[in-house]
């Protein structure tokens, strides 16, 4: 079945800058982790917006909270003070251990990755910025800078930062070669997502962030696509022990597609602000704090993120048998809820395909790996169904 869109017409369709690759098919309508296109088609959604629609779409909740905002008021700005945001960056600073905790809303994960290196570099006094090889922190002029993939950089190159530098993700080693005394922070994400659904090895993190510690670095947390439950707890880098960050940002899952993103600052660092080093005209304004506390309300319910992260268990295991053995596939890895099948690309696109035929979209990350980050609220009927599949994609291939 070829994909397919139908617009008002060509000029309609044309009348889009050209930044997107985007597959010729247009949904209407969401409920749970299912999506329907123009035809009334229905697709198991393993995509979820790029791991934005954590709840899946039209949670009643959500939509229940979204309206009712909505009709009392939207936007106010951060000239006066807003209840919902007060409310939400309190229950933020509750998954970081100690007080003291300080958050700034803006919009997007760019944004927030942002303000975090801007204050890095303020409240250090030092210019240098440490990176990762093979990271994305996003499409801004100095997020794109410390973004581990020239790819990104080609035609930008003459705006990028200069004082960046880029080590080797999961090798300490490689960090500690790099750090010195004018290092104002390293930033990583505790998976890398769009490289590819990288995990790092145990104690990586940790480590990583006790060298930055020593040496009077910041240590900041991408956890963009990782935040909010994606990996089976609240912050992906809580899996790991001793990691403590200085900065954590957050967007894409924190409104459950409403846009909003987050900086969390430690009070050492938020001690440096001061009113006008920073701001964001719609960042935290009553609709989208009142879509993200409803997020959290249900995130943080007893027993969520831990169904989330055994139906996540059941759907890695399954494709990691689905998969043992075949020459195509490289790797089967993940957490909870963000799951990579690494393939050559051929095979990856192939997959893609197959996979739409059947009524699932999935998603492909770094050319060649399948990235599944379906809503939290995924079904084991669902997961049967995709592993089944995936073991009709593999059988086939052997034909």
């Amino acid at each position: 079945m070829a994909l397919k869109y139908e617009s008002e017409s060509e000029t309609v369709k044309d009348s889009i800058l050209g930044t997107y690759g985007r597959d010729e098919i247009s949904f209407v309508r969401g409920k749970g982790a299912s999506v329907w296109d123009v035809d009334g088609r229905e697709y198991v959604d393993m995509v979820a917006g790029i791991a934005v629609n954590c709840l899946g779409h039209n949670h009643p909740r959500l939509v229940a909270a979204i309206c009712n905002q909505a009709s009392s008021i939207m936007h106010t700005s951060n000239l006066y003070q807003i209840e919902n945001q007060s409310r939400l960056a309190s229950r933020l600073a509750s998954h970081l251990p100690g007080s003291g905790w300080k958050t700034f809303f803006s919009n997007s994960g760019a944004e927030a990755n942002e303000a975090a290196l801007k204050f890095a570099i303020k409240s250090t006094g030092r210019r240098k910025i440490l990176s990762a090889h093979n990271s994305f922190h996003g499409r801004t002029a100095l997020t794109l800078s410390v973004t581990g993939q020239p790819k990104y950089w080609k035609g930008f190159e003459h705006l990028l930062y200069k004082d960046v530098s880029f080590a080797d993700y999961g090798s300490p080693d490689s960090f500690q070669k790099i750090l010195d005394d004018d290092v104002a922070c390293v930033i990583l994400e505790p998976v890398q997502g769009e490289g590819g659904v990288i995990l790092p090895p145990e104690g990586f993190l940790s480590e990583v962030g006790k060298m930055a510690k020593e040496n009077g670095s910041l240590l900041i947390m991408d956890e963009v696509q990782t935040g909010v439950g994606r990996t089976g707890r609240f912050f992906a880098h809580s899996w790991e022990a001793g990691v403590k960050p200085d900065i954590v940002t957050m967007a894409k899952a924190l409104g459950g597609g409403v846009p909003i993103g987050a900086t969390i600052f430690s009070g050492e660092v938020a001690a440096c602000v001061t009113a006008g080093d920073h701001g964001s005209t719609f960042g935290g304004n009553p609709l989208s704090t009142a879509a993200a506390n409803a997020v959290l309300d249900i995130i943080d319910s007893p027993g969520f993120l831990d169904g989330a992260c055994a139906r996540g268990a059941m759907l890695l295991n399954g494709l990691k048998q689905v998969f043992a053995g075949t020459p195509y596939v490289a790797d089967v890895r993940g957490r909870g809820m963000m799951i990579g099948v690494e393939m050559d690309e051929k095979s990856a696109q192939a997959f893609k395909s197959f996979a739409f035929e059947r009524g699932f979209l999935v998603n492909i990350a770094h050319g060649k790996v399948v990235r599944l980050v379906p809503p939290l609220v995924l079904g084991e009927p669902e997961i049967s169904a995709f592993l089944g599949m995936a073991s009709s994609f593999a059988a086939s291939r052997m034909q």
